[in-house]
């Protein structure tokens, strides 16, 4: 049985071929099968086909779950391809690893499958290939936070039954041009628990290289480049929540992005990705009990934690190096434009230690509450919580709590959307203690529980890829009450009189700013934002800290 590529090796398979290919292998081996996790935008299934030596499909404490995603790009689709090799061989020859569960999403992104063309300029083959945006033009690598793809919420919900150890997603480069046919990057280091970035990085990733060498696919980081060339030196990628290593790092899984070149033969990067999910597949079979109990380890650790990291930043003084394959790069004048243009030499391959930052440090920290408290008005953020695998506890009657309760400060939003949303960046707060009414069916978020990663980075809105900052809660920005200026006037003259303190104030501020002393409304909106007449709500984060 010969998959579409195997017959045209510039062929990917198309989405029926896909998932007929899946269907036949779980009705030819008992050691396979394929399930219907959900639904996708564009009204057709996710599936999973997941592969088990025992034939019992179900994650299990004492074995090791391995996830392939494919296809989330579907332009790039050399996972697609592989995959449906690997399972095919991996049956045939009867060589499933015994303590491994094998997950495999034939192809994630369904929509930009089917919308099959030739919208990759830069890429070398194959003919036709899936598009990057899904059925509502997303790009599903930017979603698992905010989760608005139906895929996304069917991914979540199985990966949540899975709880992976390990993680690969398969993708292809764009670029700079090199030699290697092979990059990766692993979820970033600094944000792993030390239990699993230490092993990560000082065991695993280093055998994986050797059997890539071995297989004649000598890799190199994923190549993010500090200046105009790689010569100038690598950068480690930040994944941050929103990209699915960064999910997934989330639960104490690391994971491995796998990036094949755009522009080597199609062939040859359909190989490389073969080789790749399989050496990372006998590994997990080889230190299948350490990768376990690196991730117990984790997360007790993460259920203990008390300060976790928002956002983090590269420290740029400290340098490692990489060998690297590249090419010289040069310029010349462009036949288009006239003016110079960047171009690499593939008649001067060179081998050389090139610099490489991949150290990040916390650039902002919180401590985390005992718990956090969420009105039963926010629906939208309750379910993402429960989807993910958090633990919620319905208030069973009407309570008066003492809350730390957040006020936005400020915050920066784009001119034009991204993702469909303009993301808060810079978000500042300030914090006060309040006795708050809250309701029978208002939740508590206690924060005891091995999901606190992503609790605390959710739920704080200073987070990177918070609720807060893709506009979950954007109706708390919007005042609901105001005055007219000409009835205000005469009471903002009462109050100023009535207090001393409030009128210094007014006559310091209008010392300092003089734009606001020249200004009758913002004199009166700063009176009247002192007053019990300006509404609490406003501009207060609807998430509060029990402390």
């Amino acid at each position: 049985m010969l998959t579409p590529y195997e017959r045209d090796t510039n062929q990917t398979a198309t989405y029926p071929q896909i998932i007929s290919w899946y269907q036949q292998l779980d009705k030819q081996y008992d050691q396979a099968k394929l399930i219907e996790i959900g639904k996708t935008d564009i009204g057709k299934p996710l599936h999973l086909f997941l592969l088990a030596a025992d034939k019992q499909f179900t994650a299990r404490p004492n074995r090791v779950t391995l996830l392939i995603n494919n296809g989330i790009h579907p332009g790039e689709p050399e996972g697609i391809d592989a995959c449906m090799m690997l399972a095919r061989d991996l049956l045939k020859a009867n060589k499933l690893p015994k303590n491994v569960l094998v997950a495999i999403v034939p192809v994630y992104n369904v929509g930009g499958c089917l919308n099959r063309g030739v919208s990759r300029v830069n890429q070398n083959g194959p003919d036709t290939y899936g598009f990057r945006g899904n059925a509502r033009n997303l790009n599903l690598n930017r979603d698992f936070i905010k989760a608005e793809a139906e895929n996304t919420r069917a991914f979540q919900t199985m990966y949540q039954s899975l709880k992976p150890q390990v993680f690969i997603d398969n993708h292809t480069s764009d670029g700079a041009d090199y030699q290697h046919v092979l990059t990766y990057f692993a979820t970033q280091k600094d944000k792993l628990h030390p239990a699993l970035a230490g092993y990560m990085t000082q065991r695993f990733q280093p055998e994986i290289d050797k059997m890539l060498v071995a297989k004649g696919f000598p890799s190199a980081p994923y190549v993010n480049h500090a200046g105009d060339t790689p010569e100038s030196g690598l950068i480690g990628y930040n994944d941050s929540p929103r990209y699915s290593t960064g999910y997934a790092a989330l639960f104490n899984c690391f994971g491995f992005t796998l990036e094949t070149h755009m522009w080597k033969p199609y062939p040859a990067r359909v190989t490389a990705s073969y080789v790749f999910d399989e050496a990372v597949m006998r590994l997990c079979e080889r230190e299948a009990q350490t990768i376990l109990a690196n991730q117990q380890r984790a997360n007790e650790a993460v259920r203990q934690q008390k300060t976790f990291g928002l956002s983090y930043k590269l420290d740029r003084s400290k340098v490692d190096s990489v060998m690297f394959l590249g090419y010289e790069a040069a310029y010349k004048p462009s036949d288009v434009s006239g003016l110079k243009r960047l171009y690499y030499d593939r008649n001067k391959p060179f081998k050389k230690q090139v610099p490489y930052l991949n150290n990040f440090v916390v650039d902002a920290q919180i401590d985390k509450p005992r718990a956090y408290v969420i009105p039963q008005a926010w629906q939208e953020v309750i379910g993402e919580l429960k989807r993910n695998g958090v633990t919620l506890q319905p208030l069973s009657k009407d309570s008066l709590l003492t809350v730390s309760a957040y006020y936005i400060t400020d915050f920066k939003s784009p001119q034009r959307p991204y993702e469909g949303h303009y993301l808060h960046t810079g978000v500042k707060v300030r914090t006060e203690s309040q006795k708050l009414q809250f309701y029978k069916g208002d939740y508590l978020v206690q924060t005891n529980q091995a999901a606190n990663q992503y609790i605390v980075e959710t739920l704080e809105p200073q987070g990177v890829d918070s609720f807060f900052a893709w506009n979950f809660f954007d109706s708390i920005l919007d005042q609901k009450e105001y005055f007219a200026d000409y009835i205000f006037e005469d009471t903002a003259a009462e109050l100023v009189r009535k207090d001393p303190a409030l009128r210094k104030q007014l006559e310091e501020k209008r010392a300092a700013d003089k734009a606001f002393a020249d200004n009758a409304d913002a004199q009166l909106n700063f009176i009247y934002r002192q007053t019990p007449y300006y509404e609490k709500t406003h501009n207060r984060y609807p998430i509060y800290r029990l402390n």
